[in-house]
């Protein structure tokens, strides 16, 4: 049987299990968090969104990315369903490449705290350029191992 979190005023209002309107941009989205039960231990998280769609600013033609995010909790968690949401509201949002990449890790930072946080943002090709976009909080707590994002550089189909 699952465990559940204890009901208090900050679990209710959490997303999770609950039926939730999509944002309508990633300013209205809310990312939530909860209390990580390891927070003694130092340990990566990774998210993977392969299919990460945002529209070009200029054109409004689609965008696309795989995006991977790693990081080593303090006291949070991200909770995956607020931040499925929140990715999923940049999908009618123009930015560019790099903008999207360096906000969604400074927001996901801001929200959980975590002694260390990583973003990549792997673009697929428009006009040709495949952009990859990293960003980062500091350095990695000592004795921690960063397994690499395993995403291979753009080739085309040759």
């Amino acid at each position: 049987m699952p465990r559940k979190l204890p009901s208090s005023p900050k679990t209710s209002a959490l997303q999770l299990g609950r039926a939730v309107a999509w944002p309508g941009s990633p300013e209205e989205a809310k990312l939530d968090r909860v209390p990580n039960p390891q927070k003694g231990t130092n340990y990566v998280a990774r998210f993977t969104a392969p299919e990460f769609t945002t529209l070009c600013p200029v054109t409004g033609q689609p965008d696309f990315a795989h995006l991977v995010i790693d990081y080593v909790p303090g006291s949070w968690l991200l909770e995956s369903k607020s931040l499925k949401l929140y990715l999923a509201s940049f999908r009618n949002h123009g930015a560019f490449h790099e903008d999207c990449t360096v906000a969604i890790g400074k927001r996901i930072a801001t929200a959980v705290r975590p002694k260390w946080l990583r973003i990549g943002g792997y673009w697929y090709p428009r006009g040709g350029i495949p952009i990859d976009v990293f960003w980062q909080t500091g350095t990695v707590p000592k004795g921690v191992w960063i397994p690499d994002q395993s995403v291979p550089a753009y080739r085309g189909r040759g």
